[in-house]
């Protein structure tokens, strides 16, 4: 999403300054072209020259400097700006942008940009409390001024509160998520992920290699677009995604609980979670001992959640998933029309590249029309992206009403 975006990055004096290297690096990562304005504060934290190395471009700090042909700076840099983000922002510089105050060259920019700006507070608990500066942020909001907010822990001062300059991370989800077109606003997105565990004893379990990576990737990218999601997660080792309602389960019936819990208000369900087909049908309260001869479990089948969806799905879209070692689109078809799903997701776990715990997947998407859309090795983040894709277009044919 930020590559070949231009991000202007202000400065401004706050200790959290030295969050901001890791920010300019995060963003050259993803392909994008970094442009940073510091104030005379900001260079009591922070030497231009590390930021211009970081940023590999120059760095500004003269509101009355010239750029190459005569260029006014704030000109310039207003009209470079796909996005502007003010990292950190001390009450300040809020207070100054509220009232219309320009009197330095990133106050300056900022009035004279057209693109959106992403606010980033940093600051002292009380501060940040203060009535004044929660009045700013207030009406900066009604703007159109987007806000990140500030994290919660151990600050420079030594008290502990909410204040501290959000994580790299979390900035980065509101870049994306601000130069995204927010074409899912109007959805709820339930989203399933992970594996289910199965336990026969408090030690021992049967489960499956899912990861959850697709599953969360969905409900990233859902969010970026503008959905609300639900992301109901089995047990998985990856980060929760950036302003996604989470819900974690552990069992088949767990899960199924917790979607039918959810699914009155979910416009949209994917059903992307690796929920086991059987569970034990007897948990000992103790562990099982190892004794000689083999040991027999008996199994009974778990909830089939995508088929109970099916039966009640009104006009929501139901996604589901087919993992197949073989015959993969014939099996996936069969799925797709036995569970009264609109759209199958099918991926052969055989290829190199697909299936459990991989950053990519090679998937073909099946719909209810007869439709199959194959397409190649891709990144989990990119494979979610044409799924959901699918899913708008079905919504566009297919109103909700």
């Amino acid at each position: 999403m930020l590559k070949g975006k231009n991000v202007l990055l202000g400065m401004t004096g706050g200790i959290a300054a030295y969050k901001t290297g890791e920010l300019i690096r995060e963003c050259i990562r993803r392909g994008a072209h970094v442009k940073v304005v510091m104030t005379e504060h900001a260079r009591e934290f922070m030497t231009p020259m590390t930021v211009q190395t970081l940023s590999q471009n120059p760095v500004f700090t003269d509101m009355f400097s010239l750029i190459k042909d005569f260029d006014i700076a704030h000109i310039s840099l207003a009209e470079f700006a796909d996005i502007a983000v003010i990292a950190p922002a001390t009450a300040n510089v809020i207070g100054k942008i509220a009232s219309g105050i320009a009197d330095n060259l990133l106050t300056t920019v900022v009035m004279a940009t057209k693109a959106p700006v992403l606010i980033c507070p940093a600051m002292n608990m009380n501060m940040y409390a203060n009535p004044i500066v929660q009045e700013n942020i207030s009406r900066l909001s009604t703007l159109g001024y987007r806000f990140v907010e500030p994290g919660y822990g151990e600050l420079a001062c030594k008290v502990t509160g909410p204040g501290r300059l959000a994580e790299v991370p979390e900035i980065m989800e509101a870049i994306e998520t601000t130069l995204t077109d927010q074409d899912l606003s109007e959805e709820r997105i339930l989203v399933t992920a992970g594996p289910t565990r199965e336990p026969f004893d408090p030690v021992r379990f049967i489960s499956n290699h899912s990861s959850g990576k697709m599953g969360y990737a969905l409900a990233k990218m859902a969010k970026r677009r503008g959905a609300q999601v639900t992301l109901i997660s089995g047990p998985s080792a990856l980060e929760r995604p950036v302003g996604v309602r989470f819900i974690s389960v552990s069992t088949a019936v767990e899960m199924r609980d917790a979607v039918m819990a959810h699914l009155e208000r979910a416009t949209v369900v994917i059903k992307a979670a690796a929920v086991a087909d059987y569970r034990p049908a007897a948990v000992s309260s103790s562990k099982i001992k190892k004794k000689e001869g083999p040991l027999t479990i008996e199994l009974v089948r778990n909830p089939d959640i995508v088929s109970e969806i099916g039966r009640q799905k009104g006009d929501r879209i139901l996604v589901g998933f087919a993992m197949e070692s073989e015959n993969l689109v014939e099996n996936a078809k069969a799925k797709l029309a036995a569970k009264k799903m609109d759209m199958i997701v099918a991926n052969d776990l055989t290829q190199e590249g697909a299936g459990f715990q991989t950053d990519t997947n090679i998937i073909q998407i099946l719909d209810r029309d007869g439709g199959i859309e194959a397409l190649p090795l891709m990144d989990k983040g990119d494979v979610a992206n044409r799924i959901l894709d699918r899913i708008r277009a079905m919504r566009v044919a297919h109103p909700r009403y």
